[in-house]
Parts: C-alpha cells; structure tokens; sequence
C-alpha cells in the first residue's frame, strides 16, 4: 500500500491489523480523496440570491466548479488553473486559437454581482479579476482564474448562511434555468420548502421579467422542465402548488416549492467524467488539424444543427438559417457551433409554443423571422 496513495484495495481484516495511527491516517485519507472525488461546493446565502446576471449554463458551469477547487477557509487558494483542454471542454468550446479564448474569458471577467445595502443603494463589483492564458513549465497551455478583492467575503472565510452540494449535480443539468432551481431550492432543502412570487423565481433564473407572459407557460417550459430535470439527476426533487392570494382574474402570484432528499437520480458524474463526456461530443462534431488552423465541416454543422429542429428542415433550409443567424447574432454565438446549436433549439421550442396556441402555417418562415429578435 502506498501511504499517499488515493486508492486502497483493503478489506476489514487488513484494516484491523494497521496500528490506532495508521487507521486514523486511513480513514482521514479516504475522506479526503471522497471529498475531492465529490468536489464539494459550499456557497454563500447571499451569492446565491443574486441574479444569474445573464449567464450561460457554461459559465454556470464554470462558476460552480471554480468554487468547488477553491478551499472557502483559505483565500489563497483564489487562483485555479486548468489546462486548456479541460477549460475548452467546461465551456464547450469548439475553437481555441488566442482571439477566441480571449472572448471567452473576456465574457468571464465582466461578469457583476450587484449587492444590496441597508438603504436601498447597492456596491457593484466583478467576480474575477485577472485571467491568465500562457503555457506552464511542461510545455502546456492552461488557463488560470482569480477572484476579484471585491468578492473574496463572498467566497471565503464565512462562518454562517451558507449551504454545500457536491458539484456532480450540476455537471448533467442542460440549462442555466436547471442549474439555478437546483440551488435556488438546494438552499432551502433543510427547510423543506420555500416560497417565491413568480417575478421573484424569473429574477432569480435570470429569465426577464417579460418573458412567459402567461403563468401555463412558465409552469410549462420553465417550472416543470426543471422539476423532471432535477429528479432525474440531483439529489433533491421537488413538488410545487399556486399560494397565497391570486391577482386580478386569477392570476397566480406565488409558489410554494416542497423540496426533498432524491434517491431515484440516474447517477453521479465526476468532473474528471464529465470532461471527458465533453471531449467526445466536441470532437464527434469537429475536424481539426491544430489549434490554429482549426476547421468545421460546413455539411456536417448542418447535419448537427438539423438535430436542434427536430431534423424538421431540410440542409437547404438549415442554410438559410445559418446565414440569417451569421448576419443576426453576435459572433462568439455564430463560431461556436454548440451555442449555435443551443439558441437554434430555443428558437425551435418558442415556435412550437407558438403554433400550440395559433397554428403556424409556415413554420419555416416563421422560424427564420424570429432568429436575432430577443
């Protein structure tokens, strides 16, 4: 056995046979490894009643694992690293030649969190301060991370108001507004419940204030979307009902959430696990040759982006629709071909919602008229 080993092949019977020290150092051991295995994330009450600030699932993502390879006792484990392939993988990221990674951490560090005073002000600041794109000692290229001054309190050295969750939770959710249900609700599961008006649970998701106009609607391709989410992959699930006094012609202001331990989840997924899943998915739809002469097949983009539709277009079509999001969209959306993927599939579902209420007669006209309106 390997004293600083991270994995032990021990039965009890060699277990008993170890001096009281050495199964004192064992048992620390294996917790330890279970832990960093885990990947505990241990976040403040007030970071997370923050507003998603319009963040993408990846930079959830992002987010989430930062904080789970910091140590919250010890602020000067602020600056993580990752190795390019890694980071490319966390933020799905189909191209990392300079320009784009620089885009990509560009959107990082703008990110504000704004904190409310005692009079009715707020103090705004950046999450991160400085991000750090360069090759190490070996030859590698990795990106390295730190937190901005402003928002170490946030982060580290608290002592109350403040829940953990292991970060595998996160790692299957599909959606910034799965991801933020889980935690918005994860806060309160000792509770057990927890009560949001319907403005109060957008904010929260991020979702503006004018989008699901119409209560069905919200519950529908919002509320229950993360509720089979959240029971198919996390260890909490959770029931909800209309509550408290209605508005004008019935309309439901407020939610009462019931929020319980999940035993049924499909399984855990490491971060090692997840990166490699994310690996394989990138590279099954990219062809390149090295990272500055990277390429993407025109057909097989399309073959990918028919797949966010349903395959209800044809390669035509899908043409037509690439070239009006190439004019429309913003070009870190239009180079990177999972976000294209994405936003094409969110396109798809606000037009099925469409035809559920009036039916579209050309749904493909109809889908090229509402690519690039917010």
């Amino acid at each position: 056995m390997h004293r600083y080993g991270e994995q032990y092949a021990l039965t009890w019977r060699d277990l008993t046979s170890f001096h009281i020290y050495d199964k004192v150092f064992f048992y620390e051991v294996v917790l330890m490894t279970t832990l960093k295995k885990n990947y505990l994330i241990k976040k403040r009450n007030v970071l997370n009643e923050l507003r998603a600030n319009n963040m993408e699932l990846q930079e959830l993502r992002f987010f989430s694992i930062y904080l789970s390879k910091i140590n919250s006792s010890d602020p000067s484990t602020r600056v993580v690293r990752f190795p390019i392939d890694d980071f490319k993988a966390i933020m799905e990221l189909v191209r990392i030649d300079i320009n784009y990674i620089k885009n990509v951490t560009n959107r990082l560090l703008s990110k504000v969190v704004n904190i409310p005073d005692e009079y009715g002000g707020y103090i705004g600041f950046q999450l991160f301060k400085r991000c750090r794109v360069s090759i190490d000692d070996n030859g590698e290229w990795f990106v390295e991370i730190n937190a901005h001054d402003e928002s170490l309190p946030l982060m580290f050295e608290f002592k109350e108001k403040y829940f953990t969750y292991q970060l595998w939770n996160a790692l299957r959710l599909k959606s910034s507004n799965q991801l933020r249900m889980y935690e918005i609700l994860k806060q309160y599961e000792k509770i057990g419940s927890r009560i949001l008006s319907i403005p109060e649970l957008k904010d929260l998701l991020g979702i503006d204030k004018n989008d699901y106009p119409f209560y069905a609607d919200f519950r529908r391709y919002v509320v229950d979307v993360c509720k089979q989410a959240l029971l198919e992959n996390t260890d909490i699930k959770f029931t909800y009902e209309p509550y408290g006094k209605r508005g004008k012609s019935g309309k439901i202001l407020y939610l009462r959430f019931f929020i319980q331990k999940n035993d049924t989840y499909i399984d855990q997924l490491s971060l090692p696990e997840f990166i490699q899943q994310n690996k394989t998915i990138i590279n099954n739809y990219i062809d390149y040759n090295d990272y500055e002469n990277d390429f993407f097949d025109y057909e097989k983009k399309m073959l990918f982006l028919s797949d966010a539709c349903d395959n209800e277009f044809s390669i035509s079509e899908l043409k037509v629709l690439h070239d009006k999001m190439i004019v429309s969209l913003p070009y870190d959306t239009v180079k990177n071909e999972l976000e294209c993927y994405n936003y094409l599939m969110r396109k798809y579902r606000y037009m099925n919602m469409q035809h559920e209420k009036n039916k579209i007669r050309n749904r493909f006209k109809y889908m090229e008229s509402i690519i690039g309106i917010t």
